[in-house]
């Protein structure tokens, strides 16, 4: 029940701690926030979720940014790199072409190591700094571990990063480098990366900061937060349908967190809550693949390939926070090819807007879904870019023209042009 959209908020329980505490979704076990820790529940070994006894409603933010929601957080602020406050662009070009109402695109891939993953760690590393951790770790397709590395230099903490080898955009893997961490290349791939740091994290050897942990899924929720304000001032109206790319499923989970949460303030009516779209690479579709069999649970997928990197992943850790978040919402998820999302980069590209190709899955998820008729014309949708373009810029420089040879003078040049 807890994880329903109308849920009542909780009963205080006696572990809570200047009003928080984590409880479990599957059986409810309740935990200390800061005594010890965990990323899973101790008793049926589910997905924890951090909880609070006063919500807030929008009246209770101010100032800019993740920190903007410091009242709908765990912790005061502390290692920040001015994350947040990501803009939300106008694409008339594509608005026309989809033919909805309004269509904006958040782009996430403005934040300071250019991807959604630097909200988790302005709150996931300021918490393993409450705990007194001393190494902090992920495994990754490449955003997470580049923002962790830089957010790890600025708290000085020593970070580790297991990537799939040979399966991370150059970009990525240059932005842990020069941060410091400690990169190891695993004969394996992401799903593989996260059992061993998994393993790492339970034996006490690191901190996690994979979205397995409750904490940074609390930045990630700002994301939502925000989305509805910047809508609101734009159009007078929260959007009907957020459309987002879906990997290991921690944004999904982090939206509708934030929603049910303005939902028990009393922030938000029921009806004004937006449909969480998922959309997938269909070489690494276990989500979408629940979705439309109607499973409770998502099956692994050990073979998974698409060239969105970023959402190369066959077993999203988040799928029991993130399922209910579709369905409760009156979403859906959908699957995309390769080359559909390509063509959306494209697309977003002659808007101006720079995104590494998971982030353009949005944008043709949406096609997909308007041209099936699931989309309405009259709905207000925002589509959820997650990564910068130069985090992947060989796929940038495929998807984009050719170099064109020309003599070194202008009038060589001239004759090229005519």
């Amino acid at each position: 029940m807890s994880m329903k959209l109308d849920a009542p908020a909780e009963d205080v329980p006696p572990e809570a701690e200047d009003g928080v505490w984590l409880s479990c979704i599957a059986c409810d076990h309740t935990l200390a926030p800061f005594d010890d820790v965990v990323f899973t529940c101790p008793e049926c070994d589910g997905l924890l979720e951090v909880r609070y006894a006063d919500l807030p409603t929008f009246e209770d933010f101010e100032g800019t940014g993740v920190w903007r929601y410091d009242d709908a957080l765990p912790v005061e602020m502390g290692v920040t790199i001015q994350e947040g406050n990501t803009p939300l662009y106008e694409v008339p070009e594509l608005e026309a072409e989809t033919g909805v109402e309004h269509l904006h695109v958040k782009h996430e891939g403005m934040n300071p190591t250019g991807s959604f993953k630097d909200r988790g760690m302005t709150v996931g590393v300021q918490v393993a700094s409450r705990l007194g951790v001393d190494r902090l770790a992920c495994a990754s397709t490449g955003n997470t571990s580049a923002a962790l590395s830089a957010y790890g230099a600025r708290s000085e903490l020593e970070t580790l990063v297991l990537l799939p080898a040979g399966k991370v955009a150059a970009g990525k893997v240059a932005q842990a480098s020069l941060h410091g961490a400690r990169i190891l290349e695993v004969d394996g791939n992401f799903d593989t990366c996260l059992d061993i740091v998994q393993d790492l994290a339970m034996s006490g050897h690191v901190y996690l900061l994979n979205s397995l942990n409750p904490f940074r899924l609390e930045g990630q929720k700002t994301i939502g937060l925000e989305i509805l304000e910047q809508c609101q001032d734009r159009t007078g109206a929260y959007p009907d349908r957020i459309v987002l790319p879906v990997g290991n499923a921690g944004n999904t989970s982090a939206l509708y967190k934030a929603f049910r949460e303005l939902v028990q303030s009393g922030a938000l009516d029921e009806s004004e809550v937006p449909k969480l779209t998922g959309v997938q690479a269909e070489g690494a579709a276990p989500m979408v693949e629940a979705v439309e069999e109607g499973n409770d649970e998502i099956r692994r997928w050990d073979h998974v390939e698409t060239r969105a990197t970023a959402i190369r992943i066959g077993n999203p850790v988040n799928a029991p926070k993130a399922l209910p978040g579709i369905r409760e919402t009156g979403g859906t998820a959908v699957a995309v090819s390769d080359d559909e999302i390509t063509d959306a980069q494209r697309s977003l590209a002659e808007e101006g807007v720079g995104v590494e190709p998971a982030s353009a899955a949005s944008i043709a998820g949406l096609r997909k879904l308007r041209d099936q008729g699931v989309v309405g014309s009259d709905e207000n949708v925002v589509c959820l870019t997650t990564g910068h373009l130069l985090k992947d810029p060989e796929e940038a420089a495929a998807a984009g023209s050719d170099p064109e040879p020309v003599p070194g003078d202008t009038e060589g040049v001239l004759d090229h042009l005519e």
